[in-house]
């Protein structure tokens, strides 16, 4: 082979591999699936807009409105935005009580809990938070239902 061909070999192959170095020190562009919750939601200004639709959709519904008659409406908003705020993997901190110990003695039923599900699901809807947000947002609140509900 000649020396022209081993340069050029040498060129080639020096080219590929500063190439691939500089690639690999690039980082991948961020993916709507690797932000967190928190963030796809539009963090906290936008899950209080939610949280105050929410808590006035259950304020107008006669199946459950009467459960929050003496309830100190805004302390609760700040606990829920807290809580969906963690939750989602936001930085904020939920300092209420667990749940089952907020709600045990209120006789709360599947239909309560249906009723307040399907309030925060309007809620959403208004926002046009979109379905994978909404079903991984209603996952990650779902399992506090076994602490809240004490009657079928």
């Amino acid at each position: 082979m000649s020396s022209f061909m081993k340069s050029m070999y040498m060129y080639v192959a020096t080219g590929l591999f500063m190439t691939m170095v500089a690639c690999s020190m690039v980082e991948p562009p961020v993916s709507k699936t690797s932000a967190s919750l928190y963030d796809r939601l539009g963090q906290k200004p936008a899950i209080t807009a939610v949280v105050d639709e929410f808590v006035g959709n259950v304020a107008k519904d006669p199946r459950i409105n009467g459960r929050f008659a003496t309830t100190d409406i805004p302390r609760l908003k700040g606990h829920l935005v807290d809580q969906v705020c963690m939750a989602t993997g936001g930085p904020c901190t939920y300092t209420g009580r667990d749940m089952k110990t907020m709600h045990t003695g209120m006789r709360i039923s599947d239909a309560d809990f249906s009723a307040l599900v399907e309030d925060l699901v309007a809620a959403l809807n208004t926002f046009k938070v979109p379905d994978t947000e909404q079903k991984e947002l209603l996952g990650l609140l779902g399992p506090m239902k076994p602490d809240i509900v004490e009657v079928p």
